[in-house]
């Protein structure tokens, strides 16, 4: 693949993605949805190579929702059946590249299974340095919201911090990802313009890239395009044109907000 309209000192360090459209593209071939799941699962392998060989730190894939447990069983248990083969067949390479994998959510609804070999996969690979991936599975953002206020709420009432101290840096350390930056770079495939209610505190200041391209069919070209774009935007966080273009004092470090 061509990349020379890439700018390798500019790359995001974080890129986050909701994978939408997996449904739609088995409906529009008259597959059943559990296919375009199948065919998705290639896109994953290829957007996590691509994010290595190119030098993306960090990867988040918006995997399974909360609100995914409402479809049918029969999908959801072939979700999960996906998911754990797909852990099991990628975690030698995982090591092989030093791909480091997390994952947010709660994954107490997991099936045992699935709990299991993927909590052995994040074990195997706790040490790896070069990226790292982060699952979200049976992930609100809201859910992750509500569980950092009760994290901070016991915190205060042990007397660790006073309410007068609790800042964003103490938020953001109480949130499910306190050591991975935030998005830089937010894509979301199939062309719906919502979030659907992932990583609401950490997306306040990413670039969002909308695709009609849906997941199955998202590949280099596509990812390869919403980078580009990412840098033809100019990312002030409050400030002007011109403090962003002044290379002074007024750095983003020294104003105090996480990128």
């Amino acid at each position: 693949m061509d990349l020379s309209g890439l700018d390798k000192s500019r790359l995001p360090q974080h890129v986050a993605i909701i994978m939408d459209g997996n449904g739609r593209w088995a409906k529009e071939r008259g597959k059943s949805r559990i296919e375009g799941h199948r065919r998705g699962k290639t896109s994953v392998r290829v957007i996590v190579e691509m994010s290595r060989k190119i030098g993306i730190p960090y990867l988040s894939l918006y995997a399974f929702s909360t609100e995914n447990w409402l479809r049918p069983q029969d999908e959801i248990h072939a979700l999960m059946g996906l998911l754990e083969h797909y852990l099991a067949a990628e975690q030698a390479k995982m090591m092989r590249y030093s791909i480091r994998l997390l994952a947010i959510g709660d994954r107490s609804r997991l099936p045992i299974s699935v709990r299991r070999t993927l909590e052995r996969v994040i074990d195997l690979t706790r040490d790896n340095k070069r990226m790292t991936v982060i699952l979200a599975l049976s992930y609100s953002g809201r859910n992750e919201v509500v569980r950092m206020v009760k994290r901070l709420a016991s915190e205060v009432r042990e007397g660790k911090y006073e309410p007068e101290e609790i800042d964003e840096k103490i938020i953001a350390a109480h949130m499910d990802t306190p050591d991975v930056p935030d998005p830089d770079l937010l894509i979301r495939t199939s062309g719906e313009l919502r979030i659907s209610n992932f990583y609401l505190w950490q997306i306040a200041y990413s670039e969002l890239y909308v695709t009609p391209t849906l997941w199955p069919d998202f590949r280099e070209k596509d990812y390869l395009q919403a980078l580009i774009e990412f840098q033809r935007r100019r990312r002030r966080f409050g400030r002007t044109d011109e403090q962003v273009m002044d290379p002074a004092p007024s750095s983003l470090e020294a104003s105090g907000i996480k990128s």
